[in-house]
């Protein structure tokens, strides 16, 4: 924490070659006239002047007071004792237990119950430096300000006297009417009262927690904005992103880049790239690059997107579960359920799910529509759906054919997933193919009648009750025609149903996977052919054996 030393009065000739230059000189230290006693004297081959009782001294625009000082007259510097007090421009005051000033480099340090006054701000610590050339004073032992709003205590601090800032570093505080502010590093404005932080901060108040590693807060306004990993916590939700405006007063957030909204109360997360929260009403809203919200229940998780997603929240006393409605271009991705619609409301106290606006619903090979739609969820699994208005379900079976049914509205039972029941009611109409051993169809049975009930096993239609003024005809495969393979206002919509990664999108997706790096290829040691063998010399053929005659 070295400060340069600013050369005071003109500038001295360069020295001579193998000379020192001159000390810098500055305006000499003035004894103002009361002193009760003055002795003066050569001590150890320094000159000084010992000044007892009403001390005062000047330079320029300073004035010190204290006790009793000491003055060296040859390097225009003092000690002072016991009161020492400093007054820069009638406007900064410093006292403590002790001084010393330096009237060339005007540098003053005091110790020992040290206070710095300027109309702003009080701040207390046992050891200041004080350089009044550059305004700037600093301290390391600890310090405390004070002023009218705010206090704040850190292990190290600087003050601009002419710009009113503080900077603080080390185990910073700053406790307001409202909040306590927990910091390492920090920038405070006495005058427009605004916090500026340079590192990770905490801010406790009684509406909830705000963290972030960027950003300033104005401690008039109450109007926080932070950048770099900002989030605000309360009871029931976290709310984060890459930046961070929330106004305490109005009690409105609102965050950018990355927003991510986080329900405690249940494993539920929203993210987007823009979100809005409203404290007062219990409300947020994210929206931007298409937001998902993420609902884990059970061992299934259930993800829903739309242009616009909003979480209310229960409300007083109960604080039960609130409500999430989507709007524009809704998907649904789960398991076993997937979905499209233009306006969703889920009910997360009930796990009602309310789809309206060409609604389409997909269950494994079975597609469902109607007006409008409720989904019923039992411990995190489809119980009922229930269609209202022009319902209509189709399903392929193991060659491909359409079996279909409709009516004014329908009730739909699950059990583990899959379609166990199906209610019809009113207008009911029904078109299934009867298959030999799925492998060849052996006829189409149709039927219409007020009420229907279907029954399913093994994912395979079983029984068909015709409740109410039924009438029912088998057409065999040779009769067959276009015309009867279709019920009125069937449509196969599978090119529309929702992949996961569709859904998605962008907000959770699978970090990616470090590539391997390819282990590096071992030379192989050089093959030596081994030498050719020498061939071995011959024998001479024995000489022939003359035979007997």
């Amino acid at each position: 924490m070295l400060l340069p030393v600013l050369v005071w009065g003109q500038q001295l000739p360069a020295p001579r070659p193998g000379t020192q230059p001159a000390p810098p000189k500055g305006q000499q230290i003035e004894l103002l006239p009361g002193a009760g006693k003055l002795v003066g004297g050569d001590f150890n081959g320094v000159e000084i002047r010992k000044i007892i009782g009403n001390v005062s001294f000047r330079q320029g625009t300073t004035l010190l007071y204290c006790d009793s000082a000491y003055q060296y007259t040859e390097r225009n510097a003092l000690e002072a004792f016991s009161n020492v007090r400093i007054i820069q421009n009638d406007t900064i005051t410093i006292t403590g237990d002790r001084g010393t000033y330096d009237g060339d480099t005007r540098q003053a340090r005091l110790t020992g119950n040290v206070t710095m006054r300027d109309p702003r701000m009080t701040l207390t610590t046992q050891a200041l430096d004080y350089d009044l050339n550059r305004n700037l004073a600093y301290y390391s032992t600890g310090g405390h300000l004070q002023d009218p709003e705010n206090t704040l205590d850190s292990r190290f601090g600087y003050y601009n006297t002419q710009s009113k800032v503080f900077s603080f570093k080390r185990d910073v505080k700053l406790v307001t009417k409202d909040n306590t502010i927990d910091t390492d590093t920090l920038q405070y404005n006495t005058v427009s009262k605004v916090a500026t932080f340079l590192g990770p901060t905490r801010i406790k108040g009684r509406q909830g927690t705000l963290y972030a590693e960027n950003g300033t807060y104005n401690t008039i306004t109450r109007v926080s904005n932070f950048a770099q990993n900002a989030k605000i916590e309360t009871p029931n939700y976290l709310l984060g992103g890459d930046r961070l405006m929330y106004d305490e007063a109005r009690q409105y957030g609102v965050a950018t880049g990355r927003v991510s909204m986080t329900s405690k109360k249940d494993n539920l997360v929203i993210r987007g790239d823009v979100g809005r929260y409203w404290r007062t009403e219990g409300r947020a809203k994210v929206y931007g690059s298409r937001p998902v919200m993420r609902n884990i229940s059970d061992r299934d998780t259930l993800y829903l997107s739309a242009d616009t997603l909003v979480s209310v929240e229960g409300r007083p006393p109960r604080n039960e579960a609130g409500i999430i409605y989507a709007y524009r271009k809704v998907r649904i991705f789960r398991r076993d359920l997937q979905g499209r619609c233009d306006s969703l409301t889920y009910n997360r106290q009930d796990s009602v799910i309310y789809l309206s606006h060409d609604p389409v619903l997909w269950n494994e090979r079975n597609q469902l529509t109607a007006d409008s739609m409720e989904i019923q969820q039992r411990r995190g699994k489809i119980d009922q759906m229930r269609l209202y208005g022009n319902a209509f379900i189709a399903g392929q079976d193991t060659l491909l054919n359409f079996n279909q049914v409709k009516g004014r509205t329908m009730v739909a039972y699950f059990r583990e997933s899959a379609i166990k029941k199906v209610d019809v009611l009113g207008n009911a109409e029904s078109l299934y193919y009867a298959l030999e051993g799925d492998t060849a169809v052996s006829g189409l049975n149709k039927a219409v009648a007020a009420t229907m009930a279907l029954r399913f096993d093994q994912r395979k239609l079983q029984t068909i009750t015709f409740r109410t003024n039924p009438d029912a005809s088998f057409i065999p495969p040779h009769e067959l025609t276009p015309a009867d393979q279709k019920l009125k206002g069937f449509q196969w919509r599978e090119k529309e149903r929702p992949t996961r990664r569709l859904t998605l999108g962008k907000h959770f997706a699978a970090p990616a996977k470090p590539k391997k790096k390819a282990a590096p290829v071992k030379k192989k040691a050089p093959v030596r052919k081994p030498a050719p063998a020498k061939p071995k010399p011959r024998r001479p053929a024995p000489p022939p054996v003359a035979g007997r005659k």
